[in-house]
């Protein structure tokens, strides 16, 4: 039987970007919060033996435990969905911190055509030019939600340079960009010869020391290249960890338990009163009354504890009613690999979020009147610095082992570039997530079940952009620039990108989405859920940075409820 435990003002499920800037804000105001973490507490002393490829890049020390929980995946409805028993496509980050300890660091902004592309794509190109597509705005405008990515900016430690044609800014980056390198340079100079505007990337790696205006301290990158699927024992890369929850802690009004699985939202069909969880090592079953319940965890578990939750309206893929599983999509990622047989570079080296980028095929910055697809994607040049064991990139006429395969791994270790670009997903009717009638986790609850598939719009947008690609690469000299190969069915095999968005969308009706632009459910008013989750489409950059504005917009909100309650939009 399960225990009840004392009431809180509000309980936060999943502590990691936004877990912990609720948290912080929330403890700050002097509400009373218990933080749920289902995985183990992790800090900067975890990693001081952080450079182990083999640990860590490769046999994923910091993701989920799929032998617990996974998802199941299926290209069309027709088909049986099968589970995912290897991390594949996507990486699912657990313990304190979240995704927010193993990412590379890429912050950008949503650009402010992303938040009215409904309205802004059929006003420039009539309504033909999303049929078959279920985009809609998303209840806010970037010039509203501005203050608060520089609000998580500030909080992150974010290096740049403003681009000429992204989102503008009120303020300059807390930090200068990272260090200009001879690859970068290569890449700017192409893309300006080629007439394109490029600029540094924005970065969470700090580009000197720096302190956030909640006191936390983070050190200058040291450029070891290894940052995604690592931590950083420096406490030089902006992770929640470091820069939000010890803050939070501090307040005295937080409460982080780790190893809490929730399995339950429980409520009355219009307002939550806590939730339901089990201790992972214990086995024992607790029940945590709030005031507030908040939803903080990853796209995915959001979405399907609302499911198991029986809260909200689950998404109907045949009549396109529902909210709840609705709109998810991915990423398109068009690029070109060069190889230079009389040049070596430094590709050893490198930070997550040391790069350059161009936006000129991003958003509408370009005419899409002739073309089959809207939108577009950043185009960069990333120097993460390559590892011996994942990165083996080698001319397309390589055969797959053997000698040759040695031999040329070696050869372009250093002499091999690539060119990548974060291609904007559109949602339709039958990509989405909903609940799997045969497969269960480890609690006898259902599975999360994933149908997915590329559409024309993204093999269009794919070819464009493609294209482009591969005319800065040959603009920068390589002997041979690999063949690409078509896009055709999605593949949740080969790691592709960690971008995945959706399932409780967000927007300016109950009709069409799940929350407001508070992230305030609209089916029960206690209950926000944060995250990109929230996103209607996925944009042409990293989610990162449009997740932080949301959550201090969210933040924001909450704190207003526990005053006045109501629905805040």
């Amino acid at each position: 039987m399960a225990k009840t435990l004392p009431k809180t003002d509000a309980v936060i499920v999943g502590v990691g970007w936004a877990g912990g800037i609720i948290a912080a804000e929330l403890g700050k105001q002097g509400l009373k919060v218990v933080g749920l973490e289902r995985g183990k507490e992790r800090g900067v002393k975890d990693y001081y033996v952080v450079h182990d490829e083999l640990r860590y890049g490769i046999r994923y020390e910091l993701m989920q435990d799929l032998s617990k929980e996974t998802i199941t995946f299926r290209n069309q409805g027709k088909e049986r969905a099968l589970p995912m028993r290897q991390l594949g496509s996507f990486l699912l980050g657990e313990g304190l911190g979240g995704s927010g300890v193993h990412w590379n660091g890429h912050t950008f902004r949503f650009l402010p055509y992303d938040f009215e592309i409904k309205s802004q794509t059929v006003k420039k190109y009539g309504e033909a030019k999303i049929k078959g597509l279920q985009v809609q705005d998303w209840g806010i405008t970037y010039d509203e939600l501005e203050p608060y990515f520089y609000e998580f900016e500030k909080a992150a430690g974010i290096g740049g340079e403003e681009g000429e044609l992204g989102p503008k800014r009120a303020n300059p980056f807390p930090n200068p960009p990272m260090k200009e390198t001879p690859i970068t340079a290569r890449f700017k100079e192409a893309a300006k010869s080629l007439g394109m505007k490029p600029y540094h990337m924005p970065s969470g790696n700090m580009s000197q020391a720096y302190e956030n205006q909640y006191g936390a301290k983070l050190a200058p990158c040291q450029y070891c290249a290894f940052c995604e699927r690592f931590g950083c024992e420096y406490g030089a890369k902006a992770d929640p960890t470091v820069a939000v929850i010890p803050f939070a802690k501090e307040t005295g009004n937080v409460d982080i338990r780790n190893f809490a699985n929730v399995t339950e939202i429980i409520h009355d069909g219009k307002k939550a009163t806590g939730v339901r969880y089990v201790d992972v090592q214990t086995k024992e079953e607790f029940i945590q009354p709030a005031e507030m319940v908040i939803l903080t965890s990853y796209v995915m578990n959001n979405t399907r504890l609302l499911l198991t939750s029986k809260l909200g309206r689950p998404y109907n893929p045949d009549t396109g009613s529902g909210v709840i599983g609705k709109n998810y999509c991915y990423q398109i990622l068009p690029g070109s690999a060069g190889f230079f047989d009389e040049e070596q570079f430094n590709t050893f080296m490198g930070a997550g979020a040391l790069g350059a980028t161009v936006d000129d095929y991003n958003g509408d910055n370009f005419d899409h009147s002739d073309l089959g697809f809207i939108h577009g994607g950043s185009i960069s040049l990333n120097q993460s610095g390559y590892r011996p064991i994942q990165y083996n990139m080698v001319p397309t006429d390589t055969p797959k082992w053997g000698s040759k395969f040695k031999e040329n791994s070696i050869k372009y270790f250093t002499r091999a570039l690539s060119i990548g670009t974060q291609g904007a997903s559109m949602p339709v009717q039958h990509n989405y997530m909903d609940l799997d009638p045969s497969y269960k986790d480890a609690y006898g609850l259902p599975l999360l079940r994933l149908t997915y598939d590329f559409t024309e719009q993204d093999k269009n947008l794919y070819n464009y952009v493609g294209k482009i690609t591969d005319k800065i690469m040959q603009e920068m000299g390589p002997a041979k620039i690999n063949d690409r190969q078509q896009l055709e069915h999605y593949d949740i095999v080969p790691y592709q990108t960690t971008h995945n968005t959706g399932g409780v969308i967000m927007g300016a009706e109950p009709e069409t989405s799940a929350v407001n632009n508070y992230l305030q459910m609209w089916d029960a008013e206690n209950v926000f859920v944060i995250g990109a989750s929230a996103f209607p489409h996925n944009g042409g950059y990293n989610p990162t940075g449009t997740v932080g504005a949301l959550a201090y917009r969210a933040a924001e909100g909450i704190i207003k409820y526990s005053k006045e309650g109501g629905l805040l939009a």
